[in-house]
């Protein structure tokens, strides 16, 4: 097996204090790599950033237009939201249409990210709930295949309808038997693969187009969902939000625990999948950043490629003290 590659390095004075190590691959819509850092056969959970694969039966399904989802509960579907009140109205208001209430959700309460939000509820004394999961947009998604299938409320076991259709177009848009399962943060399955598979999986989204098959027209619409309505899949603050934003020309970037982030580059037909080995997101942001900027379609020079690439580290006293940056090969 190859070893991890050093894909970003921390600076403090003239110290190469820090290094994150892991394994990136960038692929074509013909599967096919072109280029990759590390072992591109490395197997690993995708976490979070699946969920535009777990949305693809929510629309392939029919279950999406029977609902009347608009564009903003897709790029939802697809999330890792902040809880800001964006994210929880309109989860609140998408169970109400199914007739359903948050005790249908099985992603678990979880603290909002946004002060906001989470300073709203320490005021009022409000107890938080599971409409502020980061993952409750999938999760609602999930219910909405669950009543469209009239299926049971346990979606997330992994034998339920809703997740053998989810492990079929996982396993068909990687290309690959996926070798087992492990449960999220969320309580959903989450499948494993390598960073090839997932980076073939974003090559196909990057490449796909209306009218091209049911799985392709989903996937086109999940991934012009993401870059149309960036501030739903996760939030202000967060880098997907900034890099597709920043990135522009319908770049869907997505995140995932443990140092995991995918790319899907429409304008080239290539898609992007990394794995810091140590799980530090900071370096997954700035490993990707730095791969959009070498495909071209992300300026250097703009603001949120800059807080990220070449970013400045400062101390309590805002004294500049170091910096991190992507390692020579990235280059």
């Amino acid at each position: 097996m190859t070893q991890p590659a050093p894909l970003t390095e921390i600076w403090r004075g003239q110290f190469k204090e820090s290094v994150h190590s892991g394994h990136a691959v960038i692929c074509d819509s013909a599967g096919e790599i072109v280029e990759a850092w590390g072992d591109p056969e490395a197997i690993v959970l995708p976490r979070s950033s699946s969920k535009m694969i777990q949305a693809l039966p929510l629309i392939e399904s029919g279950a999406a237009d029977a609902a009347g989802l608009t564009t903003q509960q897709l790029a939802l579907a697809c999330a890792s939201h902040n809880g800001a009140a964006i994210h929880n109205d309109m989860v609140r208001d998408w169970l109400a249409a199914l007739g359903l209430r948050e005790n249908d959700l099985r992603c678990g309460p979880q603290e909002p990210r946004d002060i906001a939000a989470r300073n709203a509820l320490i005021k009022c004394d409000d107890p938080v709930c599971q409409v502020h999961n980061n993952c409750s947009g999938k999760h609602t998604g999930f219910l909405t295949l669950t009543k469209h299938l009239g299926a049971g409320p346990e979606y997330i076991d992994p034998n339920h309808p809703v997740q053998v259709v989810v492990r079929e177009a996982f396993e068909d848009v990687t290309g690959e038997t996926s070798p087992g399962y492990a449960i999220d943060g969320c309580s959903a399955p989450n499948f494993a693969c390598t960073l090839h598979g997932m980076a073939r999986a974003m090559a196909f989204f990057a490449a796909a187009r209306d009218g091209q098959g049911s799985r392709a027209t989903a996937a086109a619409r999940l991934r012009a969902a993401m870059a149309q309505h960036p501030e739903y899949v996760a939030g202000e603050g967060r880098a997907c939000t900034a890099l597709m934003r920043a990135a522009g020309n319908g770049v869907a970037v997505k995140t995932g625990a443990e140092g995991y982030f995918v790319a899907m580059v429409p304008k080239r037909g290539l898609g992007v999948a990394l794995k810091i080995a140590d799980g530090t997101t900071r370096a997954a942001e700035a490993t990707m950043a730095a791969i959009l900027i070498r495909l071209g379609v992300l300026e250097e020079g703009h603001p949120e490629a800059k807080a990220l690439v070449n970013a400045p580290i400062t101390n309590w006293r805002d004294v500049r003290t170091g910096t991190m940056r992507p390692s020579a090969s990235l280059l």
